[in-house]
């Protein structure tokens, strides 16, 4: 299967369509489709310059009933499939520009790639942010090697500065977009997955308005084996890809707002050569809620020890919502493409996710406030092997019948059956017993 025909552009002038060191334009100008042998060249020059990541057989295989695969892209070195684009794109740049210095305006995994490849090609690179950017990706980037410059207190306000910076000293603009550069590069993930896990059935990945990464993969696996199935996922809150397919031209939606907790996902489409790939050569794109991509990333964490962040348990996430039933008995491969997430973000998560997953609850109830009384109930949340993390007891404020205490208890479960166990045991003993709900 062909990805483009002779006919269509490609990108027989990589080096060509690039910005000269005069240009004050971004790379939106090289707006080329891609075929499987731009993909292999970028495979081929980046090598050396990034992780060829493991695809590993995931313990979770069992619990969704189909053999799943793990591509473990946050192994690479700033914890984002993102440098496979940008080094590709770095290292396609002229010499003179190289020279010259590339800037960019966020804090994203794009500039974090872009700070770091930089730095290691000896090429002088500038990062602005918003001064409510977290000081630890600041540090980070500073740490990659290069010069980190807060700006502003929101995003526009550093962007507009990076672009005056580049037009006052010749800095080369960069933003994630879709040039066949950047694609390329992205795809060299369908091909090493291909590689790596022999007669696949179907492959899923990070959608959303960054969909660069299910673009370029799927023109490389559609060209390898057309049969295998490539599925896009995306959130409910910000279905952009859906919405730009179903309008046939990238949408703005305004409800993106560059979600903090959704990292690129929740961004805007933003280029035409990714939706146009996606339209032709993904199979399927579904949406799944918050709920199921907190759950995914426990799941990470808990059977591969992983802390990925929002964008890189989405893929997975399909899977724990059943929203792929078609996919029971299949071999799967799940790219999970992303692993920063942020320290104060990251017991938020997994404090929710183990309440959604029935594995910690808080109930209510009135016991007399007499000797013993306190004991007693321990013995039942000990016999019922729950444990107990917060124990509180209110007496001042009680509306119930006097010399009784109102006592609100928050414990740990197995499960979901474990729970409601625990749930029946407490109403025989203690019938007025108020389970507060998720």
């Amino acid at each position: 299967m062909k990805i483009v025909s002779r006919n269509e552009e490609l990108l027989r002038e990589a080096l060509s369509c690039m910005p000269q060191p005069s240009s004050r334009a971004s790379l939106a100008s090289c707006n080329k489709l891609i075929r499987f042998e731009d993909i292999s060249a970028a495979a081929f020059k980046i090598q050396c310059g990034v992780q060829k990541t493991p695809c590993m057989y995931s313990r979770l295989s069992k619990q969704y009933g189909m053999d799943i695969y793990l591509k473990k892209e946050f192994l690479q070195y700033t914890g984002s499939v993102k440098e496979r684009g940008v080094l590709y794109l770095l290292m396609s740049l002229p010499q003179e520009q190289q020279r010259k210095g590339v800037i960019v305006a966020s804090d994203s995994n794009f500039s974090m790639a872009v700070a770091y490849h930089a730095s290691e090609l000896r090429i002088p690179v500038f990062v602005i942010v918003c001064t409510s950017t977290a000081p630890a990706r600041v540090r980070t980037c500073r740490e990659y090697g290069a010069m980190v410059i807060s700006y502003g207190t929101t995003n526009k306000d550093s962007q507009v500065h990076a672009r005056r910076l580049a037009q006052e000293n010749g800095y080369l603009y960069l933003e994630e977009e879709d040039s066949a550069v950047y694609l390329s590069g992205l795809g060299t993930v369908g091909l090493e997955v291909y590689e790596q896990v022999p007669k696949l059935d179907a492959v899923i990945f990070p959608a959303g308005g960054h969909c660069g990464l299910l673009a370029g993969s799927a023109a490389a696996l559609k060209h390898l084996n057309p049969h295998i199935s490539v599925i896009g996922v995306e959130s409910e809150s910000f279905p952009v890809l859906q919405q730009s397919l179903k309008a046939g031209h990238p949408t703005d939606d305004q409800a993106c707002n560059n979600h903090h907790f959704y990292g690129d996902v929740s961004g805007v489409c933003f280029g035409s050569n990714s939706l146009q790939l996606t339209g032709k050569l993904v199979d399927k794109v579904v949406a799944v809620r918050e709920e199921d991509i907190l759950i995914s990333m426990l799941r990470l964490l808990e059977y591969e020890r992983a802390t990925i962040d929002a964008e890189g348990a989405i893929g997975l996430a399909a899977l724990v919502a059943g929203k792929l039933p078609e996919l029971k008995g299949k071999r799967v491969a799940v790219v999970i493409c992303s692993g920063n997430l942020e320290l104060h973000l990251l017991q938020q998560c997994i404090a929710r996710a183990l309440t959604l997953d029935n594995r910690v609850c808080r109930f209510s109830l009135v016991i007399s406030d007499c000797p013993g009384d306190m004991s007693k109930l321990l013995e039942i949340l000990a016999r019922e092997e729950a444990r107990v993390l917060d124990i509180k007891q209110e007496r001042t404020f009680v509306t119930s019948e006097l010399f009784t205490v109102q006592v609100i208890c928050t414990v740990e479960t197995r499960d979901k059956i474990h729970t409601a166990q625990l749930r029946n045991a407490l109403l025989e003993r203690y019938p007025t017993t108020a389970w507060t709900e998720r």
